[in-house]
């Protein structure tokens, strides 16, 4: 009977996606004691935000056959994925996550932090690298200040805010002065940071995620990434008119050539609703990210609102996933980054070394 309980279980969708459990890799048990049925569920994927839903869930289906939910135990164990074949990941982050785009002005970067910090909320150890060392933004959008420590002078404790683990060039430097490198420097910058930052925290329990916000187009930094930093995947944002998608096409195809599979699309000010009239409009196209999805076959993992309110808490510091939790925009986000976490949760997962299997 708890066989049969489980396939049931399984069967059912992850909320906020048409995925099965099943289809998710998550593994379901099942006890039953008369019509009580205990389950435990263990997830490659952030749910501690989820719980509520998946109970309504499973007590439901459970319900549908005469039994009722006793206990839900759930547990997440986030793996390493398979990275570039010539690398591998490195040992304080399991998972680097490229974000991308074709072009500038698309809203990249704020995508990136609220990425970022919906995982969080999810229950995720998160954090941000800033690669864009010509114009870093993440501080300003983490409302970051001041220096980070280096303990030993060689490496450097990143910063934290809202919960999320953040390094940028721009804590390092006076907020006024350009970054005149040519691409040699600026890479081996990105390196620094990147390598020389003690991700993880003092416990050494290591990020979940490392989600890097790359600079706009296809050039040094990116060509960078991908030789030498072993990424999990790459997420392209665009927004729906045909000048911005033609752009991103272009970075979807320069991840395919340097073996950096592209987990999705994410497509930015998709629609702007007036705050006076609730008028929706498509300020910039409707469908864009869409037919680019279907084109490359790729998923599409969310359509993000062209908002006040984001940018409005973005440059005061404090992004609209933890300033309006409850709000559309944040809402948007966190689907987002759910449907993220769950195509990499389907990604190769990166075999353990046989002393990393015995402890």
């Amino acid at each position: 009977m708890s066989e049969a309980v489980q396939e049931r279980i399984a069967a059912l969708p992850v909320p906020g996606s048409a995925m099965s459990m099943r289809d998710a890799q998550v593994r379901v048990r099942a006890a039953q004691d008369g019509p009580a049925v205990a389950v435990s569920l263990l997830c490659g994927f952030p749910v501690q935000g989820l719980r509520a839903e998946l109970e309504a869930a499973i007590a439901a289906e459970l319900a549908s056959t005469g039994s009722t939910l006793r206990s839900l135990e759930l547990t997440q164990r986030i793996t390493s994925h398979a990275v570039q074949s010539n690398l591998s990941p490195l040992p304080s982050v399991r998972n680097i996550i490229a974000i991308g785009s074709g072009k500038g002005g698309v809203g990249k970067s704020t995508t990136a932090v609220n990425l970022a910090l919906a995982l969080a909320a999810d229950g995720a150890r998160v954090g941000v690298l800033d690669a864009d060392v010509y114009g870093p933004s993440v501080p300003m959008m983490l409302g970051l200040t001041g220096r980070p420590d280096s303990p030993d002078g060689k490496t450097i404790e990143p910063m934290r805010a809202h919960g999320i683990e953040a390094m940028s060039i721009g804590l390092l430097v006076e907020q006024e002065t350009p970054m005149i490198w040519r691409g040699p420097m600026a890479t081996s910058a990105l390196t620094q940071l990147l390598n020389e930052t003690r991700w993880g925290g003092a416990d050494g329990e290591g990020l979940d995620y490392l989600i890097v916000d790359l600079p706009p187009g296809t050039g040094d930094i990116q060509l960078t990434l991908a030789q030498k930093i072993p990424v999990a995947g790459a997420v392209i944002v665009t927004t729906p008119q045909d000048v911005a998608t033609l752009d991103a096409r272009k970075a979807v195809k320069m991840f395919e050539k340097v073996h950096v599979p592209v987990l999705g699309l994410i497509e930015n000010m998709a629609v702007h609703v007036c705050s006076s009239c609730g008028h929706a409009e498509h300020v910039f196209g409707e469908g864009g990210g869409a037919r680019m999805a279907t084109q490359y076959g790729v998923p599409l993992l969310g359509s993000l609102p062209l908002e006040l309110a984001i940018r409005e808490q973005g440059d005061a510091g404090v992004p609209v996933v933890v300033a309006a939790p409850d709000s559309a925009a944040a809402q948007a986000y966190r689907q987002a980054a759910r449907r993220l976490a769950l195509v990499l949760a389907q990604r190769p997962r990166v075999t353990p070394s046989i002393s990393a299997s015995l402890l």
